[in-house]
This record gives C-alpha cells, structure tokens and sequence, in this order.
C-alpha cells in the first residue's frame, strides 16, 4: 500500500479510465470519496486533455490518473480496408448512409504524441497510466521528472516485467474478465487469457513490483479477494458505468441492467483492437464477417461512422458498450456513494 500512501489515496480502490465513458466529473467524485479517480485522454488531443485535467482540479484537490494509450501505429492496408468498407457497406445503407471512402489512425499513440507529453509534464497529474504498451525511456523519465506515478496494464507476466524494467511504478494486471480493451503490448501475439485471480498472484509473487488486480471486481468482496491475493487495490470499470457522473447514454445504461450483462463478448469488430462488452448487433455482425480488420485504430474510424450513422436513425444496436464479466453485478448510483459503499463491504469482510 506503499504507493497508495505516497499519493495520500486512502482506499484501495482505482476507478478504471474507460475512455468514452469516464468523464472528469466521475473521476473527481471517485477521488473525493477517498478512492483513485481516472480520466482518459487517448481519444483526445492535448488541448482537450487540458480541459479535462483543469476541470477535474477544479472538482477536486485529491490525486488522479490521467491515461494514455500507448499502441504500436500500425501500417495502414489498402486492400484490407477496401474489403471491410465493403463488407460494411449493406449496414451503411440500412440506415441511409455510406461508408468513409478511407480511414484514419483516429487516435495518436502516446509513442508518438509531443503534444501529450509536454502537456502531462506541464500539468503533473499525480498519475499517469499506459495501456497498449510502455513509452520510450525519455518520456517515461520525463513524466517521472514531473512527479507523476506511473502505472502500465499488463495481461502477462513478460509485460509486467518490462514496465519494471522501464521503472513503472506498479502495474495493473488486467484479466480476461475485465471490459473494454484488451491491454496486450502485441495483438498479434498468442494470448494466454489469464484470468484476474491467477494473473494477480502471478505478478505478485513474480515480477517485483506492486500489484492493482482488474477485471470482474465489483463490489468490496472482490476488492477483498484481489488483496488476500497480495494486490496493493483493485481497478473497477463496469462498477462506475452505470453512476450518473459517467457519460454512458439510455442504450448503454438499459442493456447493462438487463439480459445482456450475463453474456459479455470479446469484439475486435469495432475499433480493430480485441475489447470486451455487452452483445448487440455490431458484435453479431462482427462474428460473421469472416474478414480481417483494418487494425487499431483504423477499424475505429468505421466502427464510430456506422454507430453515428445508425443512431441517426434512432438505431442503438451498434453502439460500443464496453462490460466486463461482472456486469451483472452493477448498481446504479452516485460514484460517491458506490466507493462509500465498497468501502463498507470491504471493511465488513475483513
């Protein structure tokens, strides 16, 4: 609990970035309740981050993390993307529109965003987390120079092994459980699909430095079990869709508290990069299509003009609605009061 303590974060509970989803105003209510709130910036550039840690410090004079996607680019495929654009073209015109006639790397890497970084050195965030990979030695030194605590997902104990030796501060193990993105450094690597329980006390027992448990924790007895495991907290993503101060609409709100959060999906259909969540008809779609995507986050580019296109015309079936296995245990209330109440559960299962 080391680094909790440093940071001055009393509970060990971190609320998960959830890029679409968090907003600052979820992050300030998490981390004035006494828990680690996050933001993400990976779908922004640095101007809009800004705005994003300003109004957090105006909500909230605790800590925070700020996270930041650090994928490989990848080289764009002509033919690849042709394919899936004309795969794609019947659901386009369902719902009156066309396809792009090309796609962009909708998102910039970290690896290669100046931007970014000089913002995060400028504004010093307490955290400042990576997911999709590590950056290079001098930003990381960079941001260790601002006075930022750095933490890396790892899905395997070889990725937990590079953030320390890249001198991440802790790592957080995400399992197969967790929704959203897949965190793997190499998408194109075989996967063991380690789940949360035995991923934690993997890298607890091996790679050296502390350990956040993700990935199906919802509530203060699963916090509990990812501590018994020798986990310093526990990230919780799904648990803070359904608080008001989220930005999930009606779509994604109604599917999460019904049939659909018992049958959560992996998906790399939507945005090109293997991510979990609630079942609908991107991800049915997704199944079928028997075609490689375009890479992340070229496939993105796509996936959001069908998803406008289609909610244009009042359909919300193609939505992104990122769910973890737990989904099913969601509550619905003030993020305050869920991390209040995760703490209760947690100190009555002592």
């Amino acid at each position: 609990m080391a680094l909790l303590d440093s940071l001055g974060v009393p509970l060990p509970i971190v609320q998960a970035p959830m890029a679409g989803v968090s907003t600052p105003e979820l992050a300030a209510a998490v981390s004035n309740a006494g828990a680690l709130g996050s933001i993400a910036v990976a779908a922004t550039g640095a101007a809009g981050a800004r705005e994003m840690i300003a109004r957090v410090r105006t909500l909230c004079p605790r800590p925070f993390n700020v996270n930041v996607f650090v994928h490989q680019p990848e080289q764009q495929n002509a033919a690849r993307e042709k394919a899936w654009l004309s795969a794609m073209t019947p659901l386009f015109e369902t719902y009156g529109a066309r396809p792009p006639t090309a796609l962009r790397p909708i998102y910039k890497s970290f690896i290669e965003d100046d931007e970014m970084l000089a913002l995060l050195i400028d504004t010093a965030p307490a955290v400042v987390s990576f997911h999709f990979g590590l950056p290079d030695a001098g930003r990381i030194s960079a941001l260790k120079g601002a006075g930022c605590a750095l933490l890396a997902t790892a899905t395997n104990l070889d990725e937990a092994l590079a953030a320390k030796e890249a001198g991440i501060d802790a790592v957080v193990a995400q399992g197969w459980e967790a929704g959203g993105h897949r965190g793997v450094f190499d998408p194109d690597a075989p996967d063991g699909r380690l789940g949360t329980v035995a991923l934690t006390r993997l890298l607890v027992q091996r790679c050296g430095l502390p350990v956040i448990a993700a990935g199906g924790i919802m509530d203060g007895q699963g916090i509990r079990a990812a501590l018994d495991l020798g986990a310093i907290a526990a990230q919780l993503g799904t648990a803070f869709v359904a608080c008001p101060e989220s930005s999930a609409d009606a779509a994604y709100r109604e599917p999460l508290a019904g049939p659909a959060a018992m049958s959560t999906v992996m998906t790399s259909a939507i945005s090109g990069r293997l991510a979990r969540g609630l079942p609908n008809r991107f991800t049915q779609w997704g199944d079928s299509v028997g075609l490689p995507s375009p890479g992340y986050p070229m496939t993105y580019d796509a996936g959001k003009a069908l998803i406008a296109a289609a909610k244009a015309s009042g359909e919300t079936g193609y939505a992104a609605q990122w769910a973890g296995q737990g989904a099913p245990l969601s509550r619905t209330m003030p993020a305050a009061d869920l991390v209040a109440c995760l703490a209760a559960e947690l100190q009555s299962s002592d």
